[in-house]
């Protein structure tokens, strides 16, 4: 696995960029995950304080000792820390702001969900013709989006329930469209964990940004 990017140490934490495809830990039939292979990159143990998604990037907050994972978990569960994220979404919102308020079923068991999201960029592509057929023409929307709650999958799941399904997300988003959007080069999920505004006991608050 290729070298996992370090944006800030300190004596308690580590503030990583997480490639896609990489498991935040490990479990059968996961080759890889980083709980494992960052240690061996940094030649010493971390601890996992909150998760990203397998197929998503982003920025993270990996622990250096027990006790700093248990005041970090805390800061992330009381939502001090503030998590943002960025994705690619195939169609036009209607409303080029606003929440989303969909249950999530989590654990067998509905979870209230919220995220905020706003439109920043559209952008229309047209899709060749594989025979004589009409092109098609497709509109992908940037988003930014701010979570209230963390379920499993959340951001993936409200964006599909709106029409609007992120970009190579083949189990909650649209496959068909999917297959269509990869001959524009989109491949993988397009969904980064972009920013991180973390609170430091000094009352210091920094922001992590890809």
């Amino acid at each position: 696995m290729k070298k996992i990017d370090v944006l800030f140490e300190n004596e308690e934490i580590l503030v990583i960029n997480k490639p896609a495809g990489v498991a935040v830990q490990g479990g059968a039939g996961v080759k890889h995950p980083l709980d494992k292979e960052l240690p061996l990159q940094l030649g010493y143990p971390v601890y996992l304080v909150h998760r990203l998604d397998m197929d998503t990037s982003g920025i993270m907050i990996v622990a250096k000792n027990p006790l700093a994972a248990s005041i970090w978990t805390k800061k992330i569960g009381s939502k001090q820390v503030k998590k943002e994220y960025t994705a690619v979404c195939i169609g036009s919102f209607s409303q080029k702001s606003g929440t989303i308020r969909t249950s999530v079923v989590q654990h067998g068991s509905e979870k209230p969900a919220v995220t905020h999201y706003k439109v920043i960029k559209e952008e229309q592509v047209v899709i060749p013709a594989a025979d004589d057929s009409q092109e098609l023409v497709l509109i992908l929307s940037t988003v930014n989006l701010l979570l209230e709650t963390g379920r499993m999958h959340q951001i993936r799941i409200h964006l599909a329930s709106i029409g609007c399904p992120i970009a190579g997300d083949d189990k909650h988003g649209n496959f068909k469209l999917n297959k269509v959007v990869r001959k524009t080069g989109i491949k993988n999920l397009q969904l980064v964990a972009s920013k991180l505004t973390v609170p430091f006991e000094n009352g210091e608050m920094k922001t992590f940004e890809l």
